[in-house]
C-alpha cells in the first residue's frame, strides 16, 4: 500500500510517502519550488517526493491531506487531488491528530504521553494524548484565543521580528536575557489550578494589530508609555521571561510519567525542549524534529497506515534525509552549463582528505551529499561547516554569509561515540532538536557557539545514518584533535535550504563560501 500525505497547505506545503509501512520520502514546496501559493496542493514537492520515493501517482491508494488546507471551499482541492491520483481515496486528517500521529508513530515508544502545541489549528491550539500501542487517546485540549503559541508570535512582532517565522529569533535573544519579566508573561499566560493555560486578555488590546497588539496595561508594566517602541536594552529581557514562563507552563501542561513525544510549532522551540528533558518529570522525551505544520505530512500518512488501515508494524523515525538526491551527470551538467572550475573526486577517501584540508586552512566549507534533509534544520546534507579551531570561523560564517544577528549561535556537529567528551546532549540532539551543555574544560574553546552561560546546540552524528558525514568529523579528529565542526544550512539568507545542484552553486557563487563539495564534485572560485 502506497499511501501520500500532504501538510501544511496553508502556510508550510510538504508532502510525505509511506510504502508498506515505510517512510521513503517527504519534501517541503518552498524548497522544492522556492515558491508557494496558500490553499493550493504543493506540485513541486509531491513531484520531487514521488520521485525520491521512486512511486508513480496512479500507483497512490490513498491520500491523507490535513486540516485546514484551504482558505475556501474544500470540494475544488479534493477534486484536484482526484485528478492527481486516481486511483486513490482522499482522507482529510484534523490538524492536531496529524501533529500526534506524527509524533507518536515515529517515536520508539510502546506508550506514552503525546503534547501537540501550536498557534492555532482547526481553532484547537494545544493537545495532550494518552497513547500506546496504535491508540491514541485524547486526554485534553486548549483552544484558541488561549493559545501560548499565540502570545509567542505576538512578543515577536513587538521585538521587531516577524510573527510565524522568525520565533526562533526571540528564543535564541532569550538567553541573553534575565527573569525580571517571567512573573509578568506567567501572570498574562494564567495558568489554572490544572496546569493548563487561560490568557488574560487585558493585557491584549481587541482592536490594535501593530507591535504585537499589547494593551495600556502591559505597556504600563513595562514603564512605558503605551505603543511606544521598545528599548534595545529591554528586547532581551522580554524575550528570556516569556521563553522561561512558557516552559514553566509546558512543564505543568506535560504533567509527569515514563515516555513524552512533542511535535507542533511549539515543539520546534529547542530550549522548550531541553527545559522538558531536564525537568526530571519523564525519563524519555522524544520531538518529531520536523514539529511544525510541514511535519503534519508525516502525521498524515502515520495516521492513514496506523488507524485508518490498522496496520500494526510500527517504523520509528530513524533518519531525516528524506528529500531528493542528485545523480553526478545531473551536477556535472549543471557546472558545465555555469563554466565553473571543479575537479571529480571519485574515491570517497580523496573527497573526505580534500575536505578536511580546507577546513583546517580555515576555509569555510559548503557540503552537499545525498538526499536532502526535510524540516527546518541542516544535518550533514545540506550543510556549511567550520572549524571551531579558527577563532574567526564563526565571525566570517555570520559576515560574509548568514549575516544573522550575534545572539544567533552556530551548531556544533560531532561523532556520537565522541559527544560526550565534549557535551552533555540528550537524543534528540540526533536531530538537532534540543540544546546540550558544553563541559567546563571546553567552554573557551567553543565560546563563539555558547547560548548564556553553558548551553550549545549539539548534533550527534549516528554512523548509520549518515556514514559520509560521520566520517568527515571522525577524519577531522584524527587531522586536528578535534571531530567537531561548526554547523549551519546551506542557504543564502531568507532563501529555504539548498535543494538541486543549481540552488547550491546560485548559493555558494552569491556568498563568502570558500569551496564548495557537491557530491563527488570539488568547486572553488
Amino acid at each position: 500500500m502506497t499511501i501520500l500525505g500532504l501538510g501544511g497547505m496553508l502556510n508550510d506545503a510538504a508532502c510525505a510517502v509511506l510504502k508498506d509501512g515505510v517512510l521513503l520520502a517527504a519534501v517541503e514546496q518552498k524548497k522544492a519550488a522556492r515558491r508557494f501559493q496558500p490553499g493550493t496542493p504543493p506540485s513541486e514537492a509531491i513531484a520531487a517526493c514521488l520521485g525520491a520515493a521512486g512511486v508513480d501517482a496512479a500507483a497512490v491508494d490513498a491520500v491523507a491531506v490535513v486540516r485546514p488546507f484551504t482558505h475556501g471551499a474544500e470540494a475544488p482541492v479534493q477534486l484536484l487531488l482526484q485528478g492527481m491520483f486516481p486511483r486513490a481515496e482522499i482522507y482529510p486528517v484534523e490538524h492536531h491528530l496529524a501533529h500526534a500521529a506524527s509524533a507518536w508513530f515515529a517515536s520508539p515508544f510502546e506508550e506514552g504521553v503525546v503534547l501537540t502545541l501550536d498557534r492555532n489549528g482547526d481553532f484547537r491550539c494545544a493537545a495532550r494524548w494518552t497513547a500506546g500501542g496504535l491508540r491514541m487517546t485524547l486526554d485534553r485540549e486548549l483552544y484558541h484565543p488561549d493559545s501560548p503559541g499565540d502570545l509567542y508570535a505576538r512578543l515577536t512582532t513587538l521585538l521587531g521580528f516577524e510573527a510565524n517565522a522568525e520565533e526562533h529569533k526571540v528564543q535564541w535573544l532569550s538567553m541573553a536575557g534575565d527573569d525580571r519579566y517571567r512573573e509578568l508573561f506567567l501572570e498574562i499566560l494564567s495558568p489554572r489550578d490544572t496546569g493548563w493555560p487561560r490568557l488574560d486578555r487585558t493585557f491584549i488590546h481587541g482592536e490594535r494589530m501593530s507591535g504585537g497588539g499589547f494593551s495600556g496595561k502591559f505597556y504600563s508594566r513595562l514603564g512605558l508609555r503605551e505603543g511606544a517602541a521598545i528599548p534595545e536594552e529591554l528586547k532581551a529581557p522580554l524575550a528570556a521571561g516569556l521563553q522561561r514562563a512558557l516552559e514553566a507552563v509546558v512543564i505543568e501542561m506535560a504533567g509527569r510519567g515514563e515516555n513524552l513525544c512533542l511535535a507542533g510549532g511549539l515543539a520546534l522551540n529547542a530550549l522548550l525542549v531541553a527545559a522538558l528533558e531536564r525537568s526530571g518529570r519523564w525519563k524519555n522525551v522524544f520531538v518529531q524534529p520536523a514539529a511544525g505544520n510541514s511535519g503534519t505530512a508525516l502525521g498524515g500518512v502515520y495516521h492513514l497506515w496506523h488507524q485508518v488501515f490498522h496496520e500494526r508494524e510500527r517504523m520509528p523515525l530513524r533518519d531525516l534525509c528524506l528529500g531528493p538526491g542528485y545523480p553526478a551527470e545531473e551536477t556535472k551538467r549543471v557546472l558545465e552549463n555555469c563554466k565553473l572550475n571543479y575537479r571529480y573526486l571519485p574515491a570517497a577517501g580523496e573527497l573526505i582528505e580534500t575536505a578536511v584540508r580546507e577546513l583546517r586552512g580555515h576555509k569555510i566549507v559548503a557540503w552537499m551529499h545525498g538526499r536532502m534533509e526535510f524540516g527546518p534544520r541542516a544535518l550533514g546534507n545540506r550543510s556549511i561547516l567550520a572549524s571551531p579551531l579558527n577563532p574567526r570561523s564563526a565571525e566570517h560564517l555570520n559576515l560574509y554569509i548568514k549575516h544573522r544577528e550575534p545572539f544567533r549561535k552556530f551548531a556544533l556537529s560531532v561523532p556520537e561515540e565522541a559527544a560526550g567528551a565534549y557535551f552533555e546532549a540528550g537524543p534528540n540532539a540526533r536531530f538537532l532538536a534540543t540544546v546540550g551543555r558544553v563541559r567546563p574544560e571546553h567552554r573557551k574553546l567553543f565560546g563563539n557557539a555558547i547560548l548564556g552561560e553553558d548551553q550549545v546546540r549539539v548534533h550527534s552524528v549516528h554512523r548509520e545514518e549518515n556514514p559520509l558525514f560521520w566520517e568527515l568529523l571522525q577524519a577531522t579528529g584524527r587531522a586536528t584533535g578535534l571531530p567537531v565542526l561548526y554547523n549551519t544550512s546551506f542557504n543564502l539568507p531568507g532563501d529555504p535550504l539548498v535543494c538541486t545542484p543549481r540552488d547550491a552553486v546560485r548559493s555558494f557563487y552569491s556568498s563568502g563560501i570558500d569551496v564548495l563539495f557537491a557530491g563527488n564534485f570539488y568547486v572553488t572560485k
